[in-house]
């Protein structure tokens, strides 16, 4: 039975894949590689793991071969994307990637492909300009609602909200500029770019690591929008002198907490064994386990204790003193 579609089917219609060990009928992962590399999610994950599909299995399974063109383009975009030296030509309907190294100093870039020749700036990326400083990037086309240019002036307002609306539903990823849609469903700010594979904020559009929303940035997990200078500073003065007071009271209730916990959770557990467990024994028996589950939990409680509290406090103090103390500073 394919765990997919949940039909039967002779063992001929599973083929085998070099990433995992993981079955699924042909037709079930055919239909899941037109959707992926529709979507331009390459390279393609296994339908019920993490690993990557490896590229022949891609190819042996995809029967059309625009698809399969499809899938090697957006490997080798992603690939490029990857590359801090690539700059991709600004012209319409040109995909064409340069790969320039060392060349901050003489920025005036020329694109290779056959018919365009359209010359560009290695730092703004925009059609070349000897005259003048980068300009900063145009709006993303898209981005301002074309009903607004066109309104008349009593459906002014209307258009400047549906375009202030799109505009914060879309944006542009800081590392390939690709666009990329949020749902306000209220989902996390913590986003994935599909092309790239950058992991960004959806507030401050930052690529991040896993703390960024534990740091003092002012962005927040499931906010709307970051946090003013203002609160944000007044958040960090808090944390700096409350700091002690908060630590001390987590520290003092975690350790009768864990202390304490520990040997009660152990007795019940050993208690509430199962059925057979108990059956198995009898009361004395019972008794005896429980009661050195409960004693060897004493002895072992204190360990853990002084283990989390030695190793949690100094950590807050190190952010609360270091990196908040910094961030404040800057």
């Amino acid at each position: 039975e394919c765990p997919l579609c949940l039909l039967p089917q002779p063992p001929e219609a599973f083929p085998s894949l070099a990433s995992c060990t993981h079955r699924s009928c042909r037709a079930c992962l055919q239909q899941y590689l037109r959707i992926a590399v529709g979507e331009s999610r390459v390279p393609v994950a296994c339908p019920h793991c993490p690993a990557a599909l490896r590229p022949d299995d891609v190819h042996r399974l995809l029967p059309e071969p625009a698809l399969r063109d499809k899938y090697e383009e957006f490997l080798l975009r992603r690939l490029l994307v990857a590359d801090p030296g690539t700059r991709w030509c600004p012209a319409p309907d040109c995909s064409y990637a340069v790969i320039a190294y060392g060349c901050a100093d003489c920025p005036r870039l020329t694109c290779g492909r056959e018919g365009c020749g359209t010359e560009f700036c290695y730092h703004c990326r925009q059609p070349w300009h000897p005259d003048g400083p980068c300009a900063p990037a145009p709006p993303a086309p898209g981005l301002a609602h074309p009903a607004a240019q066109r309104a008349h002036p009593e459906d002014s307002a209307h258009g400047e909200s549906l375009a202030r609306a799109e505009a914060e539903d879309i944006k542009v990823c800081p590392r390939c500029s690709a666009f990329i849609m949020k749902i306000n469903d209220g989902s996390c700010n913590r986003m994935n770019c599909t092309v790239c594979g950058c992991l960004f904020c959806w507030l401050c559009l930052q690529e991040i690591s896993d703390v960024h929303f534990l740091s003092p940035s002012g962005c927040t997990f499931w906010g709307k929008r970051p946090w003013s200078r203002t609160r944000k500073i007044l958040w960090q003065l808090g944390m700096v002198l409350g700091a002690p007071m908060v630590i001390s009271l987590v520290a003092g209730i975690a350790v009768p907490v864990i202390t304490i916990g520990i040997p009660i959770y152990m007795g019940r557990k050993v208690l509430a064994g199962g059925p057979s467990r108990r059956s198995s024994l009898s009361g004395c028996q019972q008794c005896l386990s429980v009661t050195s589950s409960v004693l060897l939990s004493l002895f072992v409680s204190p360990i853990i204790t002084a283990v989390t509290v030695g190793v949690g406090v100094p950590l807050m103090l190190t952010y609360v003193y270091g990196v908040v103390v910094l961030s404040l500073c800057r």
